[in-house]
């Protein structure tokens, strides 16, 4: 079954390639959707897949990069958008 949650991470995530290891780690995993920065300073995605892929990414967000420091991650389930891939929004 078709999931899909909304993610907010803080912390030092910004700078230290998360959205590229993060993009390359879901396309691994076969999540679609979105990651992007914030002007807050934190990083925000959207995640669609299957509860085991999607558990694993947000695993892994709680680690994210090597050079990250990643204090916190809010996670919102929301209604799929038939994302097709994963892309980082470079704005």
């Amino acid at each position: 079954m078709l999931r899909a949650v909304e993610v907010r991470i803080t912390g030092r995530v910004q700078g230290v390639f998360f959205r590229a290891s993060c993009a390359e780690y879901a396309r691994q995993l076969g999540v679609r959707g979105w990651v992007r920065n914030e002007p807050d300073g934190s990083v925000l995605a959207h995640f669609e897949g299957g509860w085991t892929s999607i558990e694993e990414i947000l695993e892994w967000c709680r680690k994210g990069p090597r050079r990250a420091d990643v204090e916190d991650v809010e996670v919102s389930k929301v209604a799929p958008i038939g994302a097709e891939g994963f892309d980082v929004d470079r704005h």
